[in-house]
């Protein structure tokens, strides 16, 4: 989530890092099969590059890159720019509707921005058809990040700033007032609905650490779901609903989220609660900030990084 990167907050990584690392990162886009645990490299760049999602039908993922958003092959690994308008100035969260026909993505609003600031304002969440075209504006307020489709394509789950304290909401897709879920001092980011749209998951500061939790789409029953020694951020529920993958820090990072770090994927078993690391690299900022599982369930994708200079 590259959100609040123009806030001066110690919540996160400011947005000159990540400027810097564009001009000194590799970026390699994966995929996880967790029936084999096996990893596959679909496409590398010297470039920076974040937060793959997999399209409904399977054919391909999209990224987002330098404020544009792109598809990416899965027979050809060709990347093609997204048509998304005027809307140039995307962050990495972004995600495809469960019927495939439209894509949400969250843009840098220049509304009152000085010249030469590209990623100046806040962050508004705009629906646009997944082949491309103009966005339509969902949030009336920023900032707000995407982060979840209802199954049922009705509503948006997304994190938000209002009045100093980020957390998460709900709105309606054609827009209107938005569904304030959480309360708690803290940061609270990363909403996903499940499977069946009864169920939210999200990473909160509620116990003092981040944390994954769940609660229902009503904001009630909440339910603090992991408890170690990590930051834990961005449960992505599989299709089937029966476990979801995050991602971990493996040292606290508090509320940031940052980029360059030692970080380990993991698979929490819904049925039993129990955890499976699957994989560790460099990582954090645009790994898997959003939904990426492939449709049958089989498999995800995600970005790792390095240094090339």
């Amino acid at each position: 989530m590259n959100k609040r990167i123009y806030l001066l907050s110690l919540l996160i990584v400011p947005f000159l890092t990540f400027a810097q690392q564009m001009d000194n990162v590799k970026s390699t886009l994966e995929i996880y099969n967790t029936e084999t645990d096996e990893r596959e490299i679909v496409r590398s760049e010297e470039a920076h590059f974040e937060a793959p999602n997999w399209s409904r039908d399977g054919s391909f993922l999209v990224i987002n890159q330098e404020g544009k958003l792109y598809k990416v092959d899965l027979k050809t690994n060709v990347k093609t720019l997204i048509n998304t308008d005027f809307a140039d100035r995307c962050n990495n969260d972004h995600g495809i509707s469960f019927d495939g026909k439209y894509l949400a993505i969250s843009h840098f609003d220049q509304t009152g921005a000085p010249e030469g600031e590209a990623f100046y304002g806040g962050s508004r969440i705009y629906v646009v058809p997944i082949e491309g075209g103009t966005p339509t504006a969902v949030t009336p307020n920023t900032p707000s990040y995407w982060h979840g489709w209802s199954p049922d394509g009705k509503r948006l789950a997304y994190c938000a700033e209002r009045d100093g304290e980020y957390d998460v909401y709900t709105i309606s897709i054609d827009g209107g007032e938005e569904t304030r879920l959480t309360t708690e001092e803290g940061l609270d980011d990363g909403p996903e609905y499940s499977p069946d749209g009864k169920t939210i998951y999200y990473n909160s500061m509620a116990s003092g650490k981040m944390e994954i939790w769940q609660m229902d789409v009503d904001g009630s029953n909440k339910k603090q779901l992991t408890n170690d020694k990590y930051s834990n951020w961005f449960a992505h529920p599989s299709p089937d609903g029966n476990s979801f993958v995050y991602i971990s820090y493996h040292e606290d990072q508090g509320s940031g989220h940052p980029g360059m770090k030692d970080v380990s994927l993991r698979l929490m078993n819904l049925d039993d609660g129990s955890i499976r690391t699957l994989c560790s690299f460099t990582g954090g900022q645009g790994t898997i900030n959003v939904p990426s599982w492939s449709p049958d369930g089989k498999r995800f994708a995600f970005v790792t990084y390095e240094y090339i200079k």
